[in-house]
């Protein structure tokens, strides 16, 4: 080999140097998986909370208006208290809602006492929207709960002076319930006699007059 070879040979080992590793040579230095810049998206931003009602259930027995005002008041100021109760018997439904002044501590309420251990009963608490509460949700909460009377109710329903129309309806009505009672003895073999039916007919009354 001559000194043109040579000197031939340097300058293409120079240029491959400077011109780097083509493509598929140099395999020592493969490129890194996932090296393109990934945009990162904007997340949208969470509206402000406005809600201020929360919704509690799995309410333990005991656990009532004033105990449930007097337990959250530790968070902030309570504005209205409410457990569902039955109409007739006046006992609790076991849920209920209650509302703050700041819709900054519902939040925080509803964060942190979700599933809370109270009275062995897991306390289900959540935000009602201010567009899904109610109109009629706070209707009679400053009065308290008022069980009805029943029986009082019926008291006064026999007590009721009758007039001689309602009075003819109810005696049929007893005449219709007796001959049944009649009849399923009867079907049962009973060999009993039914005393008869007493009453009496009543007459209208007479407004009197005081004869001056």
């Amino acid at each position: 080999m001559g000194l043109r070879d040579k000197k031939r040979n340097q300058r293409r080992v120079l240029s491959r140097r400077s011109a780097g590793p083509k493509t598929g040579e140099g395999k020592d230095f493969l490129p890194l998986e996932g090296k393109e810049k990934r945009i990162k998206e904007k997340q949208p931003e969470e509206p402000e909370n406005t809600a201020t009602v929360l919704y509690i259930g799995h309410i333990p027995h005991g656990f009532y208006e004033d105990q449930m005002q007097g337990f959250f008041q530790q968070f902030g100021a309570v504005k209205r208290v409410r457990i569902s109760r039955n109409r007739k018997t006046g006992k609790s439904k076991h849920y209920g809602y209650i509302e703050f002044e700041n819709p900054e501590v519902a939040k925080i309420v509803a964060d942190e006492m979700n599933n809370y251990l109270l009275y062995e009963h897991t306390l289900q608490i959540a935000l009602v929207p201010p567009e899904k509460v109610h109109a009629k949700l706070w209707k009679g909460v400053r009065k308290g709960f008022v069980p009805i009377d029943r029986v009082e109710i019926e008291r006064k329903k026999l007590s009721k002076d009758k007039t001689v129309d309602e009075h003819k309806r109810m005696l049929e009505g007893i005449v219709k319930r007796d001959e049944k009672r009649r009849k399923r003895i009867k079907a049962a073999g009973i060999d009993y006699e039914c005393p008869a039916l007493v009453g009496f007919q009543p007459s209208a009354k007479k407004i009197k007059f005081d004869e001056d």
